[in-house]
């Protein structure tokens, strides 16, 4: 088994397997990893002051110590070969050139990657076909709240805690819905307001049933730091009450026309759109490439964040809460 780079979370779940008194070979057959990634990891990372693995710090440390090799001087191709490899896996220029200056592989302005995007057009190349902006207009959709009824017991946006705006914890969800070609499936989606990270599940259509079941399934993973979740008035989300107590979380509803209150996860239905446009028939799409386009938006690095990733964040955060 070849030998990779662990993550934060990894290193988390090492050193809860370590205070249960798991062996190596136990926890790389957890995390299905060689053993040997497992027995260096710990060498290198073992806090003789505290005489414990601690994964924080051995995750700091890792990084670190990456981060003061001795770096070659950055040319010109191996820069193009970076920036080719994130446009293809949908990152903007502007992402391109701040995740470079945040991992220190070089320094290099978006305008610049903008350059030479154009520059291979001329060329007959194709990268600008990687660029978000497809010079499309913007068709507002009308809004058939009325037509469409109201939902029981709601509580709405007005009553939530004034915390969950400040963006300073993570567990405080935006979910919606997508709909596929003809109305025929959809996606439920969710996003962390903090860090950005979405969940995405695929379902047959958006009828209440089959739209709480999918909501449950995706949250029960993350439920010990869900704390708030927000949605339109969407008769999708008919059995929040049922999404409240199975995951003991306060659920919300949107002021009927103020698109603004859930900006981020109309934003990051954007995004999603962005892989899957208007008119993609879901029937074709596969729980596969559903998993490809997550895993796509929560390694990409954002700029609110600094340019770490939502991945990144969230999980920091997560093993933060869980360890207290």
């Amino acid at each position: 088994m070849k030998y990779k780079q662990l993550t934060l979370t990894e290193r988390y779940h090492i050193s809860l397997f370590l205070e249960r008194g798991c062996t190596q070979k136990e926890i790389a057959e957890e995390l299905g990893v060689h053993p040997s990634t497992i027995s260096r990891e710990i060498r290198r990372n073992w806090d003789t002051h505290s005489d414990k693995y601690e994964y924080t710090t051995a995750h700091i440390n890792t990084e670190h110590r990456h981060k003061s090799k001795s770096k070659y001087t950055v040319i010109k191709p191996q820069i193009e070969n970076y920036i080719r490899e994130k446009l293809k896996a949908g990152w903007s220029p502007e992402q391109i050139a701040g995740r470079m200056k945040y991992e220190r592989i070089g320094s290099i302005s978006h305008e610049t990657i903008y350059q030479f995007i154009y520059r291979n057009k001329a060329s007959k190349g194709r990268l600008y076909k990687y660029l978000r902006h497809k010079n499309k207009k913007y068709h507002k959709r009308c809004n058939d709240y009325q037509r469409r009824g109201t939902i029981s017991d709601r509580r709405m946006i007005d009553t939530r805690p004034k915390i969950v705006e400040k963006k300073k914890r993570i567990g405080d969800l935006e979910i919606d819905t997508v709909i596929g070609k003809d109305h025929i499936g959809a996606l439920v989606t969710a996003v962390d307001r903090k860090s950005k990270f979405t969940l995405i599940k695929k379902v047959p259509s958006k009828h209440a049933e089959l739209v709480t079941t999918a909501l449950i399934e995706m949250l029960e993973p993350i439920k010990p730091v869900v704390k708030t979740i927000t949605s339109d008035n969407g008769k999708e989300f008919a059995y929040h009450k049922q999404v409240s107590e199975i995951l003991d979380t306060d659920f919300y509803f949107a002021n009927p026309y103020h698109s603004w209150e859930r900006g981020l996860n109309e934003h990051t239905n954007g995004l999603i759109r962005q892989y899957l446009p208007k008119k993609t028939d879901f029937t074709q799409v596969s729980k596969e490439d559903i998993i490809t386009i997550q895993e796509k938006l929560n390694h990409r690095p954002r700029k609110v964040l600094n340019y770490r990733t939502p991945y990144e964040v969230f999980f920091e955060e997560f093993a933060k809460e869980l360890a207290a």
